[in-house]
């Protein structure tokens, strides 16, 4: 008998390879990854990539503009502030600021999110109702006020923000998660688990979590771009990270008594934001396309 007989078949490719493939194949997906990333390196890298000191003042460069304007110099390429700090050094270092409260939310609120969505969806009962009756409540306040009035009790700081926005962000992908419990805690393989034996806290971690993982990081991918906003805002109002240390928000709020005879000093922290945001958005939309079953062919 030939060898090829006993040859082992093909293994077929595996759903998440499939859909790494097809998010791949996303042009418009992979080019905003791109930008994203770049974002993040400058970021990490900021020591190394910021021309300029973000915070060493010279008020004989106050309001320089952009290099290629007249007056401006190429050392000083995007222009100088009211108190004469390099625009494109302080926007690399806010990128740091963003960034970071971006994830350090989503990550803390997508961590609360799975526990009591997972609680509320498994358990049921009385568990559920306490779990939706919190939710229901902060869902009735609008995000930015709540974080307002969070920050005005705490006080500003980098930590306070993350707190102050996490407490409302766990909601979403609570809400995600209970859903998903909800369908999947009374299938085929979930019961064969109760059948032999096993635990809550098992069958939680180890038969559903793993289960209903793709649409959690879908959702927590999109809301990410969200908080970076909402950190925008507080700094924006003055109640974000505390001068001199350099928020994009605080960036655009200082730009706003020079808006007309100086358009740079809002407009590229601006211009920052929207690129950072959007590049967010639209990654995390054929991230959804790609691995959400729901959205898939």
């Amino acid at each position: 008998m030939s060898d090829a007989a006993f040859a082992p078949a093909p293994q077929a490719d595996s759903l998440f390879r499939r859909n790494l493939r097809e998010f791949r194949s996303n042009r418009l997906g992979m080019a905003s990854v791109i930008v994203v990333l770049i974002f993040v390196i400058m970021a990490v890298a900021a020591p190394l990539v910021a021309p300029q000191d973000p915070n060493e003042t010279d008020l004989m460069r106050r309001l320089q503009p952009p290099a290629w304007m007249p007056g401006g110099e190429w050392a000083f390429l995007l222009g100088c502030d009211a108190l004469g700090r390099d625009i494109l050094s302080r926007i690399i270092y806010g990128a740091r600021i963003s960034i970071f409260i971006g994830v350090a939310v989503i990550v803390l609120a997508t961590g609360v999110g799975i526990l009591a969505g997972l609680a509320a969806g498994y358990f049921r009962g009385w568990v559920d109702v306490v779990i939706g009756r919190v939710v229901d409540i902060l869902l009735g306040f609008p995000y930015l006020i709540f974080a307002i009035g969070l920050m005005a009790m705490m006080g500003p700081g980098l930590f306070n923000i993350v707190l102050a926005l996490a407490y409302k962000e766990w909601v979403i992908p609570c809400r995600v998660v209970r859903g998903e419990t909800l369908a999947v805690r009374e299938l085929e393989y979930v019961e064969a688990a109760r059948a032999l034996g096993a635990g809550s806290r098992h069958i939680m971690w180890r038969e559903i979590l793993p289960n209903i993982l793709s649409p959690v990081i879908v959702v927590s991918t999109i809301r990410m771009a969200n908080v970076i906003i909402l950190e925008a805002s507080l700094s924006f109002l003055g109640l974000g990270v505390q001068p001199p240390t350099a928020s994009w928000g605080s960036m655009v709020a200082d730009g706003r008594a020079f808006i007309l005879e100086a358009w740079w000093v809002s407009t590229f922290p601006g211009v920052a934001i929207l690129l950072l945001v959007l590049a967010i958005n639209v990654a995390s939309q054929a991230l959804r396309d790609a691995f959400d079953p729901r959205f898939s062919e």
